[in-house]
């Protein structure tokens, strides 16, 4: 898989949830490694936007993560076009939050499906060509996957999942020569993120985390992060890198935040009452109408 300066140069590089966001960031930065783009989301027309913007052979395809026929339709369509698949990320994700107790199950549901159902269906699709590349898959993860959140329990639940997912194939896959690697990242500037700041119940969910754990992060600076794992077939990265000190004590994390949370909750219930906020951000509301349609 590599060459000694730029080891994707020529390489295809799949990116699922590519329309925006981090899925965005990183497809110009393989697109600045020399890689071809298979771009992968719901949004043709975002898609093509994004693709407007590289220099490289690129192509889109717009697909559901979570439909199996379609996604291996579209892994051989991918191959055909631009070869096999040398990496592949799993970035395509939807968040929503709110009290689980009102949660809408439908939408609840569709969390999981898109970001854990559809990161397997992606694993799967793409397999045959990581086989023959010995290649890199790369699935994104979160702060989430180590340290549950109130009022975001979809999210966490699928995070978490993707984590163990990632691990359990890391070992299956590595006699194949094939890497499984997992990116854990935290708060990324991205309109999901934004759009979560709209609602009372997640601006105040962040603004109770320590300072480090608060912060936004660039897209574009996450995303190089991770496509300079890739090069290096790193098996996990961390961004921000303070999130590796989190590993060793994660087991101390869900008694601490029950703690916190029995008395911050309550008072900031009595300051707004808590609320579903739906899947959030402009990749959501593309969700939703898939599903309405």
């Amino acid at each position: 898989m590599r060459t000694r300066d730029r080891p994707l140069r020529g390489r295809t590089v799949v990116v699922t949830g590519a329309a925006r966001g981090l899925g965005a960031a990183l497809a110009r930065a393989f697109d600045d490694r020399g890689a071809r783009l298979a771009l992968l989301g719901l949004e043709e027309a975002s898609l093509e936007r994004v693709a407007g913007t590289l220099r490289h052979d690129t192509a889109c395809w717009s697909v559901d993560v979570t439909d199996d026929a379609a996604m291996a339709a579209t892994a051989r369509k991918v191959r055909t076009r631009l070869g096999p698949a040398s990496v592949v990320v799993g970035n395509a994700g939807i968040a929503e939050g709110g009290p689980f107790a009102d949660s809408d199950p439908r939408t609840w549901r569709r969390v999981i499906e898109v970001n854990l159902i559809g990161s397997a269906t992606t694993v799967r699709s793409f397999l045959p060509d990581l086989f023959d590349t010995r290649g890199y898959y790369l699935q994104v993860a979160s702060l989430a996957s180590m340290g549950a959140s109130p009022l975001m329990s979809a999210y966490c639940a699928s995070k978490a999942g993707v984590e163990s997912l990632a691990q359990a194939l890391r070992a299956e896959l590595a006699p194949h020569g094939v890497t499984v690697a997992i990116a854990y990242i935290n708060w990324t500037d991205t309109d999901m993120i934004r759009d979560a700041d709209r609602h009372a119940v997640l601006r105040e969910l962040r603004a109770h985390m320590p300072p480090p754990a608060r912060k936004v992060y660039p897209a574009e600076q996450v995303a190089d992060r991770l496509a300079t794992a890739a090069e290096r077939r790193r098996p996990t990265v961390y961004v921000p890198a303070w999130l590796r000190a989190v590993q060793p004590v994660r087991a101390a994390l869900p008694a601490l935040v029950t703690r916190v949370a029995r008395t911050e909750l309550p008072r900031l219930e009595r300051a707004a009452p808590f609320e579903a906020t739906g899947l959030l951000g402009a990749g959501g509301r593309a969700d939703d109408e898939l599903r309405d349609s």
